[in-house]
């Protein structure tokens, strides 16, 4: 199964499409991509920093400009799917509200740098919008916060890399 999974990221999409695709997904964000580009595919790791860099902010500004006029058509549409969900992403953002607007723009850019689930570029652009931080300080926000994710990160799979490599020397 495995191996299927592998041969369709790989061989149909391509690697650089799966990475970029993949720095898009909620939750999973660059966190994901850059470990799969990093270690699934075997991509050097400049290049798969900037195609989750890029497939990670892609989705900001749509985020910024439409989250909520879609979250309050969610709250008033007759589907309560739609209303529990719209309830659950307030219920998010205002928690992390408080902390992050007494910091502002580094308080969204350090919220988004944060390596953990849930911390990246979505979430900290539905706070952005939520606390109607202006467009262009938000993304600029968004964009030094998901450089410095991405710069943890790839440290993080250098570092595991590096103990793989010594484990792999001694053995």
């Amino acid at each position: 199964m495995s191996e299927a999974i592998m041969h369709f990221f790989e061989n149909i999409i391509g690697r650089e499409l799966s990475v970029f695709l993949c720095s898009m997904i909620p939750i999973v964000e660059l966190r994901g991509a850059i470990p799969v580009g990093w270690f699934a595919f075997d991509m050097p790791w400049w290049l798969t920093y900037i195609l989750a860099i890029v497939g990670n902010m892609l989705p900001v500004p749509f985020i910024l400009l439409l989250i909520r006029k879609v979250l309050g058509w969610m709250e008033t549409c007759r589907v309560k799917l739609f209303n529990r969900v719209a309830c659950w992403l307030r219920k998010k953002a205002e928690k992390n509200t408080d902390k992050i607007q007494k910091y502002g723009f580094w308080g969204v850019c350090l919220f988004i740098a944060i390596p953990l689930p849930v911390t990246g570029a979505w979430t900290g652009s539905l706070v952005a919008a939520t606390i109607k931080m202006k467009f262009w300080k938000a993304m600029l926000s968004a964009l030094l916060g998901v450089m410095l994710a991405g710069i943890i990160v790839s440290l993080i799979c250098f570092g595991i890399q590096s103990g793989i490599s010594w484990l792999e020397i001694l053995v």
